[in-house]
């Protein structure tokens, strides 16, 4: 078996591997994609079997379809707790793939989660989506300063056939003409492409029990359950919530040393996407359940919005992990959850 471990660029990779059956050691620097996609199908047509380790990188698509076309092992390793495990103070890509290799030759390689293909597609339909989204905001903000710029003030109101008339009605220098014409033909194009993409969304949530459920708790809309369903992947992966507001990156940073503790801000080290869709669900799911609103509006007061904002979502995160890995809907995890500091149940549910 040949063992190799991969320094990946974009541009080129530093291999070092060796042959256990023989024990050569060998090292090599392959520029892609030619040169190295050349290698790999050589061994490949030597009948080799094969095992590749590499950090996590987020341009190498490509390589991953390559390996698995060729029926070759591909271990993808967390970067930060490789980082931990060097030794030298020299870092060079030779010393990193020469690193990589003898962490899987020790069985100490830091393997993590990959998704699958089908997961990963979807996922592009969620950020694909989110872009959209975006951009159309954008669009409307820079539409709105022209309608404030010539004294008309209508909000949300402007976006109906009476105020997009009156919008158009006004007179303007030509590129202030123009600037505005574009920005509308572009907000009509922009409306059908989103509305395709929101019901490409329902139709998925419609093929994931998953998602259902989790639909099934105020203020999670389709959006939201089918990113959690997607991002999570395997709920069993996490042994409590707490592991998943630290992988969602909704927990705070902490420097502690002795009796001194200090947080910081939240680390944000998980799926932006996800975590900003959690932010805005958790301020629906205030605005429609009267517990959640109470306890925002105390620790808005006491911490101010923004940190409120943060706590509601990490709350909101933890009770759709819980439904998720005990396949409960919205009506079973209230049934079954937590009924701590209720009158009758001292002891909890029996």
């Amino acid at each position: 078996m040949i063992i190799i471990g991969a320094d990946y660029h974009p541009g080129f990779q530093q291999i070092a591997f060796v042959d256990t059956d023989t024990g050569e050691f060998q090292e090599r620097q392959l520029q892609h994609r030619e040169e190295a996609e050349k290698f790999y199908r050589e061994l490949a047509a030597q009948g080799q079997k094969v095992r590749v380790g590499m950090e996590a990188s987020g341009h190498a698509r490509w390589f991953e379809r390559l390996l698995a076309e060729l029926n070759f092992e591909l271990w993808i390793g967390d970067a930060a707790e490789i980082q931990t495990k060097r030794v030298r103070k020299a870092k060079t890509d030779r010393e990193d793939a020469r690193l990589l290799l003898r962490l899987l030759l020790e069985d100490r390689f830091p393997r993590i989660w990959v998704p699958s293909w089908e997961n990963r597609d979807l996922r592009q339909l969620l950020w694909h989506r989110h872009r959209m989204v975006q951009a159309r905001t954008r669009i409307m903000n820079q539409l709105q300063a022209v309608a404030r710029n010539e004294g008309l003030r209508s909000k949300k109101r402007l976006w109906r056939e009476p105020g997009r008339e009156q919008l158009q009605s006004f007179r303007l220098a030509p590129w202030a003409s123009r600037r505005r014409q574009d920005l509308l033909e572009l907000l009509d194009r922009l409306n059908p492409t989103i509305a395709e993409l929101s019901q490409a969304i329902e139709q998925e949530v419609h093929n994931c029990p998953a998602a259902q459920r989790l639909m099934t708790h105020p203020g999670v809309g389709a959006l939201t359950a089918l990113a959690f369903v997607l991002i999570i992947g395997q709920a069993e992966r996490f042994q409590c919530g707490k592991q998943i507001a630290s992988y969602l990156g909704l927990v705070p940073l902490e420097d502690s040393s002795g009796n001194r503790r200090r947080l910081g801000h939240i680390t944000k080290q998980g799926n932006s996407l996800l975590r900003f869709l959690l932010v805005e669900a958790a301020q629906v799911t205030a605005r429609s359940l009267p517990e959640w609103r109470s306890k925002y509006v105390h620790l808005t007061m006491r911490r101010g919005r923004k940190i409120a904002k943060v706590a509601m979502a990490r709350k909101l995160a933890v009770r759709l992990y819980w439904m998720m890995r005990k396949e409960w809907n919205y009506e079973q995890m209230k049934k079954f959850g937590s009924h701590a500091g209720q009158p009758g149940n001292r002891y909890g549910v029996k």
